[in-house]
């Protein structure tokens, strides 16, 4: 398809910023892309771009994000746009499908046994107890095992060696010994827990020139999308598949990195040139979601961040009403603030920290009977795992000798 055809037929109403997006298709490309400047969008009518102007096989492009669902919504707008036969032909993936793709690739190949993928905290969370009452010799509390569940993925996704392990600042002084334990026992028992997967998937790609290789030759085209979130390891993992080809387009704005704690490393796009020179850096800065209220507040207040690329975003909408600053003190007031707006009629968007944040609200709305909607509607007050518990214990003291 000629280029003034397709600009015709799919590029109506797109801006000159998301047209040079959508027409970057060679070489190392970095697009920044504020909040609510049609990024999915875009993403897709470029790889429609790739194929049906470029001539590129769908086969030789290798889209990557950051869940599971965002690559099934990026696969089902794709087949929306460009039909469902040519979306069967493209590769959309998270970095651990990548990767698991490459360990069933080499186990194949070179008859070696995989270790078994274990992602059930059921049989994780026994395992992370005995290792931890034998180094501490204490019981771990829910909270002690959060945190070393989250310093074992930190570590893995930070690729930490064991000097950069003993540096890190947790509650758990015995971290070190904790995680090599753990490792020693997943490789012990033949399991792998959900991160390993990167973590073997590097070593492969390290160590077997001929793996490399054969997804090189496969992929030449990498699209990374929510680039902001993606990990040490996993950019590692993306820079040695890209540096053959050098065409790698990463989508992603620092300014909206939240997930530190999981290991996001946003350095990789501040430092984006240095590791592929010649690269070209693109904005796209409009937003076209959000009132001129919001989108001026939200640039007064990130930059005051002093590590970030220079960006300003543009609203598109107009005026959408002043914004109102509530400062409350207690959770408990929050809630309440929140319920006297629902018992007033007024229509109300509340976003929470985790499903479980939501349950004291929802508990109201409930004893109230006011009416409410939920994205994940099969949780309950009484289906919550902390509410579980406490309802087990009670109905122990009530019954010891009941056993169930």
């Amino acid at each position: 398809m000629e280029e003034q055809q397709f600009a015709a037929r799919y590029l109506e109403g797109f801006n000159p910023q998301q047209r040079a997006a959508v027409t970057a298709v060679e070489g190392p490309v970095l697009l920044l892309a504020v909040p609510g400047s049609g990024k999915t969008t875009v993403l897709v009518n470029r790889l429609g771009y790739m194929v049906q102007c470029c001539g590129i096989a769908p086969e030789q492009i290798l889209t990557m994000t950051y869940t599971v669902a965002a690559t099934q919504e990026m696969r089902s707008r794709f087949a929306a746009r460009f039909g469902a036969e040519l979306a069967e032909r493209m590769q959309f993936r998270t970095i651990n499908g990548l990767s698991a793709m490459i360990l069933q690739y080499y186990s194949r190949r070179y008859q070696r046994q995989q270790p078994q993928l274990i992602t059930r905290e059921s049989d994780l969370t026994p395992l992370l107890i005995q290792i931890y009452q034998l180094v501490s010799d204490d019981y771990p509390i829910e909270s002690t095992l959060k945190e070393l569940r989250t310093a074992i993925t930190y570590i893995k996704n930070m690729a930490l060696d064991e000097e950069g392990i003993a540096a890190l600042e947790t509650d758990l002084p015995d971290l070190p010994d904790l995680y090599s334990r753990y490792q020693s026992e997943l490789k012990r028992r033949g399991w792998m827990d959900y991160d390993d997967q990167m973590v073997f998937a590097l070593q492969i790609l390290r160590a077997v020139p001929a793996v490399l290789a054969r997804f090189q030759e496969q992929y030449r085209f990498f699209c990374v999308d929510e680039s902001q979130d993606t990990s040490k390891i996993q950019h590692e993992i993306i820079r040695l598949l890209a540096q053959k080809s050098r065409n790698l387009f990463m989508v992603g704005d620092e300014d909206q990195s939240i997930y530190g704690f999981r290991a996001a490393y946003p350095q990789a796009l501040m430092e984006f040139e240095q590791a592929w020179p010649g690269a070209r850096v693109l904005l796209m800065e409009e937003n076209y979601r959000s009132g001129s209220e919001i989108v001026d507040a939200a640039n007064h207040f990130v930059a005051r961040n002093r590590y970030r690329r220079p960006k300003v975003m543009r609203p598109t909408c107009g005026s959408q009403g002043p914004l109102e600053i509530v400062r409350i003190r207690r959770r408990e007031e929050q809630i309440e603030w929140l319920f006297d707006r629902v018992r007033q009629g007024e229509p109300l968007t509340v976003l929470f920290r985790n499903n479980e944040s939501a349950l004291p609200l929802i508990d109201l709305c409930e004893r109230n009977s006011l009416p409410y909607r939920f994205k994940k509607s099969d949780l309950t007050f009484f289906s919550d795992k902390i509410v579980l518990d406490v309802t087990d214990f009670l109905l122990f003291a009530q019954n010891p000798s009941d056993s169930e």
